[in-house]
């Protein structure tokens, strides 16, 4: 069978099982002259014809300023597709990773700047022409070596989604290959005649993505059954067995422990705690309350006294430093001293994982004692949230 049937057959799998392309949508993908980009550009191409799914697709390239940069094959090859390319002037990106290699003293430009500013041209430009979804063409490979990566360079188990709406900018980011292998990739653009322009970066295959790429290699040399099985893995939530469900912080050996809020049972048990005490009990209004916000993804916990639920409490990674907020305990449990625990158990914890840092609290003016009593100290003058009178309380450490 020739690769580009398994490419799309690849897509077709990845649109229904992720919900990736609608009607309607008018959709951007970066092309950037490597041969997933090139690919990826193709295989949608042929994608809306037999789809039955009635979407825009336009292709856009970024002029980051390279100079070997060369638009002309590219829009040759888009209008080969009967698609007109889009080129987006951010020169001046090469010159900034210019002065930063220069201030890191580094032999190779900067790539984590680069992507971030990468990401920054492609919001604008989806949001200056009203492209509704933007298409990545990272494949199964990339997605794999990003797990990698993240394991262990970052003691995480993360990679990036096949499907992921950014909020602020309100873009779905897409990617129609998360399925496909790098192998088939390269088949169906050798069979297919689809052009490849060389990389104009000079760290092109010397940076560490291609250490992990290539012990990946050797891995499947000797089990060739891994490389789908990882794929596999990725989305596999029925046998999902790893720690995080099991962690239980213990603050003393009374039973006192802190659960992070994991899974959406976790979640609906947070939001039950806060809206008996900060709607019922305090009666702060529930929008207020209970919408659920970006910021709400941050560090939140479940407090168990002996396996029973007693309240909750988070922080926030905010630019002032780290906010302690949505502390509630329940009634019937308050006045013992498990406030308290918890809260200088907490503060010790970011402050463990943090130091040196800047710690702060909205409290509420009937709870001034308490936290003056755990160390914070009183800046700036009063101030009301949803009707009741606060103070900003911090703690440098």
């Amino acid at each position: 069978m020739k690769a580009i049937r398994t490419i799309l057959a690849c897509i077709r799998k990845a649109d229904k099982q992720y919900n990736l392309i609608n009607h309607g949508d008018k959709i951007m993908v970066g092309l950037s002259g490597g041969k997933d980009s090139m690919l990826l550009t193709y295989a949608l191409s042929l994608y809306q014809k037999f789809s039955h799914t009635d979407f825009t697709l336009v292709p856009v390239t970024l002029d980051l300023g390279f100079p070997s940069f060369d638009k002309t094959q590219l829009e040759q090859f888009c209008e080969r597709l009967g698609l007109k390319l889009l080129v987006h002037d951010c020169k001046e990106v090469y010159q900034i990773l210019l002065i930063q290699q220069q201030k890191q003293n580094s032999k190779h430009l900067p790539c984590s700047i680069c992507s971030r500013m990468k990401k920054a041209a492609i919001n604008k430009v989806a949001n200056e022409y009203h492209f509704n979804k933007v298409a990545f063409a990272h494949h199964s490979d990339d997605a794999l070596e990003t797990l990698l990566m993240n394991a262990i360079h970052g003691s995480r188990l993360a990679t990036f989604s096949p499907y992921m709406h950014l909020e602020k900018a309100n873009i779905d980011f897409i990617r129609p290959l998360i399925l496909a292998h790098e192998k088939d990739i390269i088949k169906a653009v050798k069979e297919e005649n689809i052009p490849v322009i060389p990389s104009s970066c000079p760290a092109d295959k010397l940076t560490n993505r291609e250490n992990i790429k290539n012990l990946l290699h050797n891995l499947y040399i000797n089990y060739p059954e891994a490389q789908n099985n990882f794929v596999t893995m990725l989305s596999n939530y029925e046998q999902y067995d790893l720690w995080g469900e099991d962690i239980c912080l213990q603050i003393n050996q009374e039973g006192l422990y802190l659960k992070p809020v994991i899974s959406k049972d976790d979640g609906i048990k947070m939001f039950d705690i806060r809206y008996r005490v900060f709607v019922k009990e305090q009666e702060i209004p529930y929008e207020e309350e209970m919408i659920l916000k970006e910021e709400e993804q941050s560090h939140a916990y479940l407090i168990y006294l002996k396996n029973e639920l007693i309240g909750t409490i988070r922080y926030l990674d905010t630019l002032e430093g780290y906010k302690i907020s949505r502390f509630a305990i329940l009634k019937e449990y308050r006045n013992h001293g498990y406030g308290r625990l918890v809260f200088n158990y907490l503060t010790d914890l970011i402050i463990e994982k943090n130091n040196p840092c800047t710690i702060y609290v909205h409290g509420q003016y009937q709870l001034l004692d308490f936290y003056l009593s755990c160390g914070y100290i009183v800046e700036g003058e009063p101030f009301y949230e949803a009707g009741i009178k606060h103070y900003k309380l911090v703690k440098k450490c």
